[in-house]
């Protein structure tokens, strides 16, 4: 069965882009680049992903995506757009706009998967709602020596530590990657 992933980078105090959505904190850290260096080797075992329409938008314009499809960052993975709203699609990717619960899309989005895991690109409030659910397997999280202001919360939700354990701690140049993982025990008055 396809584990769920939440792969992702975190300034110090716990947010994933700044106020206007931006990663440029992300990418001002020196050796960003060398933290990486597994990340490869990570997406390998991805059959398909999921991201919010936020997330989506930026690795869309980010990437200047509509004018150079060719440069999808996830070419030949199922890629999972959770959204209310029209969004441009990018020509030749295989991009699948669905609403509506996690829930209801996961017998899809574990039949795209696989045997591969399905990683979760962001946001926050989408990781959440699969931890709500009972079906976030593992949270990966690299933390930036950075911190913001306000901005966008890793997880805006409460998880307490009797449904984390810590696997294993990693330091990448100045990174330094947490893995959690999550027992699948649903809150209670959610759906799942």
């Amino acid at each position: 069965m396809a584990r769920v992933i939440f792969h992702t980078a975190t300034t110090l105090n716990g947010y994933l882009a700044d106020d206007d959505d931006s990663l440029s904190w992300l990418f001002a850290v020196p050796g960003a680049d060398t933290a990486e260096h597994d990340f490869g080797r990570f997406l390998d075992g991805v059959g398909a992903l999921i991201m919010g329409s936020t997330t989506y938008e930026w690795v869309v314009d980010h990437e200047g995506l509509i004018a150079h499809p060719e440069k999808w960052p996830y070419a030949g993975k199922a890629s999972f757009v959770m959204s209310s709203r029209e969004l441009p699609v990018v020509a030749g990717a295989d991009i699948r706009f669905r609403r509506g619960e996690v829930s209801a899309l996961w017998p899809e989005l574990a039949e795209a998967a696989g045997d591969r895991d399905i990683w979760i690109v962001g946001g926050g409030d989408l990781v959440g709602q699969f931890a709500d659910s009972g079906l976030l397997d593992e949270i990966r999280v690299s933390i930036a020596p950075v911190t913001l202001v306000s901005g966008r919360p890793l997880l805006p939700r409460r998880l307490e530590s009797d449904r984390l354990t810590l696997e294993s701690v990693t330091r990448a140049g100045q990174f330094a990657e947490l893995v959690y993982s999550l027992s699948r025990t649903p809150l209670v008055g959610s759906v799942g």
